[in-house]
């Protein structure tokens, strides 16, 4: 199967009109997306990264930048050595320049990786998980450039690791497909939301039998703390509550301000400073324990989650589908997190990365880390009905994603209404 196109597209959906998606540094975000298409004799895949508007354009370029280190290849070829692709595709020589391994650049490698894991599963007629789950132990840690990492995890420890999963892994599936992943959601607490419609958004989420939910915070502590008792209000003191601070504070901020919220018992305070600052987290985990600490959302790489994990930075990892350089390195990330005992709960709730990340948690429970203890994975109910197949969730849990492929897929008429500039939701704006 030959490679023979390769298309990109400014994808934007409106959501600053309603708010949906802000926080305390994202005012005004427009759920966005640099999607992209690969055709390969008859059969396309699919893959996107997050955006949030204005910049997208920028990371369509670097896509097409990096075009022809893909195009006229065999899927197979790229396959049978995904860890060596993956490596040439993030260390071309004048490209890698721009990263190494963050920042535009590496959003783009993951659209163009996601896209392959999307027309591999297509190909066997499985979903991502699946097509995983059913590789061998050894066929997985095949799948991960192991170069930076070894000094903390080696590929024979990460083989031994999942060796030791193997026995259980049907009872897992089975038991995934009874009854769901669990997961939180956020879509009722974003931050330019009036009082009175995050009480009705709680209250339609606790009939639907959601029993997590996270608010934002970061503008000023009076209203964090209305913002956090009005929540409890609703939720009561048997439900759990997060907060995101989305990098707002510097580090003896976050921990002063965090303790006004203290008496909210709230489960963690995510992205409470830079996230690149590794000793930052691990002073404010320290500062305001039981409080648990999350990040990953904005994780350049691997190399930055293993430090995290080396300095004790974080008690929960929020890794995000497409801001490491896709789904290979999303795993070596999971097998960091098992070997460290960090739950992984994914980011997600941008355009597409709920889709996304169903996937990443199967391939943690039924693969690698056999523990549904203490996670949870990120879910709001936004813009999922512009996907072929969207995710499915129920009580407050997702369902087994079941349709081959990668499930990022947007409809014809998605794509038709939301490209920019041209769509006709753009063309009306």
């Amino acid at each position: 199967m030959r490679i023979r196109g390769l298309h990109v597209q400014d994808v934007r959906c409106p959501t600053s009109r309603f708010l949906d998606g802000s926080d305390a540094v994202h005012g005004d975000p427009d759920y966005s997306a640099a999607y992209v298409t690969l055709e390969a004799d008859g059969v396309c895949g699919h893959g996107m990264t997050f955006t949030i508007g204005r910049g997208t354009e920028v990371v369509c370029a670097a896509v097409r930048a990096l075009a022809p280190l893909v195009l006229e290849r065999e899927l197979e070829e790229i396959t049978a050595d995904f860890a060596g692709f993956h490596r040439r595709l993030t260390n071309e020589s004048q490209l890698r320049w721009l990263g190494p391994d963050k920042g535009v650049i590496h959003l783009a490698t993951a659209a163009i990786v996601n896209a392959l894991w999307d027309l591999w599963a297509r190909r066997a007629g499985k979903p991502v998980w699946k097509l995983v789950a059913d590789l061998t132990p050894r066929e997985f840690v095949g799948l991960v450039d192991w170069r930076y990492l070894s000094d903390a995890l080696s590929r024979d420890q990460a083989l031994d690791l999942l060796c030791a999963r193997e026995a259980g892994k049907a009872a897992r599936e089975a038991e995934l497909a009874r009854d769901g992943y669990p997961a939180y959601v956020t879509s009722a607490g974003w931050l330019g939301y009036p009082e009175e419609k995050v009480r009705r958004l709680c209250g339609e989420a606790i009939a639907a039998g959601w029993t997590r939910f996270k608010t934002k915070v970061g503008v000023d502590v009076a209203s964090d703390v209305r913002r956090c008792q009005v929540m409890r209000d609703e939720l009561g003191w048997q439900r759990e509550l997060m907060a995101d601070a989305n990098q707002v504070w510097d580090v003896p901020q976050a921990i002063e301000w965090l303790g006004h919220l203290a008496p909210f018992r709230l489960r963690w305070i995510e992205e409470p400073t830079s996230p690149d600052d590794v000793l930052g987290h691990a002073a404010i985990r320290r500062a305001v324990t039981p409080m648990g600490v999350a990040t990953g959302e904005h994780c350049a790489n691997k190399v930055l989650f293993k430090q995290l994990f080396q300095a004790g930075a974080t008690d929960y990892c929020q890794v995000d589908a497409c801001r490491l350089g896709g789904l290979n390195e999303v795993l070596a990330v999971l097998l960091l997190a098992a070997h460290f005992g960090v739950p992984v709960c994914p980011h997600a709730g941008g355009l597409g990365l709920c889709e996304y990340v169903q996937h990443v948690s199967w391939i943690d429970y039924v693969c690698v880390s056999a523990s549904l203890a203490d996670r949870s994975t990120e879910y709001a109910g936004h813009l999922h009905e512009h996907f072929v197949a969207p995710v499915r969730v129920e009580k407050g849990r997702y369902l087994t994603p079941e349709t081959p492929g990668y499930s990022i897929e947007l409809r014809p008429e998605a794509l038709a209404a939301f490209s920019f500039p041209d769509g006709t939701e753009w063309r009306r704006a």
